[in-house]
């Protein structure tokens, strides 16, 4: 009998572009992927941190380099990437977050948000494509997507938004690309401790409102979302495109 071949997770000799890499989950996306044997580019406007982790993972044996880039400069995003690319994998995960109630949102807030998760997303997500197309590359592009992207929730109604329409790009761009061989998803996680998070869970009552929606009763760490990220950029989902990992502990699944 001839068993069939599992197919791999390893990443050797691909090029990985993760944006907000300096910190947190987009950190973590890069480590799996340089760890799997990708080079990976830290991209991210604060050279400072892009540029220690970037030394962190050579320092562990990994191939890594930093690139200082502005995602919300959108009209010069094609150049900066042309240069640096292309690209075989891209973590498209750069995005911030104004909890607020929506008869306390400001135009500025409504802007900041969706100028980040959704403009200057879907202009990286344009320029690594380009180049993945004009090289022949069958890559994967991973947006990093939120649980909010598929319910509601007090005091998100931008974020959600937001991340409602990433989830409609990513199927959008799955239809689109699907005959050039490059997979596009979103992994969807719910509330994960990161720098920019924590402050939020100081609050006891915000606390135990969002252990109550999450079925496996613990709150997301980085390390949760490191192995779907690895899984989409790898050979392993070589059927899986414009479609969604849930990584909510339960959160959407009632």
């Amino acid at each position: 009998m001839k068993l069939p071949k599992t197919p791999s997770f390893r990443l050797d000799g691909r090029k990985a572009l993760i944006t907000g890499a300096g910190r947190g989950i987009g950190l973590a996306a890069a480590t799996a992927l340089a760890e799997a044997g990708a080079h990976v580019v830290l991209a991210a406007r604060t050279v400072s941190e892009i540029e220690e982790a970037a030394a962190a993972l050579r320092a562990a044996g990994r191939s890594a380099s930093a690139l200082k880039f502005d995602a919300l400069d959108v009209e010069g995003i094609d150049a900066v990437l042309d240069a640096a690319g292309p690209f075989d994998i891209l973590v498209n995960n750069a995005g911030t977050n104004r909890p607020k109630a929506m008869t306390d949102i400001t135009i500025e807030d409504f802007d900041a948000v969706m100028d980040l998760n959704v403009r200057a997303a879907y202009f990286v997500a344009r320029a690594v494509v380009r180049g993945m197309v004009q090289a022949g590359i069958k890559g994967s592009i991973i947006n990093i997507s939120s649980q909010m992207g598929h319910v509601g929730g007090p005091r998100r109604t931008v974020y959600c938004a937001s991340k409602h329409a990433i989830e409609g790009l990513t199927k959008a761009m799955g239809v689109e690309f699907g005959p050039q061989g490059i997979r596009v998803n979103t992994v969807c996680p719910t509330f994960i401790v990161t720098e920019m998070t924590r402050p939020f869970f100081e609050d006891e009552t915000f606390r135990n409102s969002v252990l109550a929606k999450i079925k496996l009763g613990r709150l997301g760490e980085i390390e949760d979302v490191m192995g779907p990220v690895l899984f989409l950029a790898s050979d392993a989902s070589g059927l899986v495109t414009g479609s969604a990992i849930m990584v909510d502990g339960g959160w959407t699944a009632d």
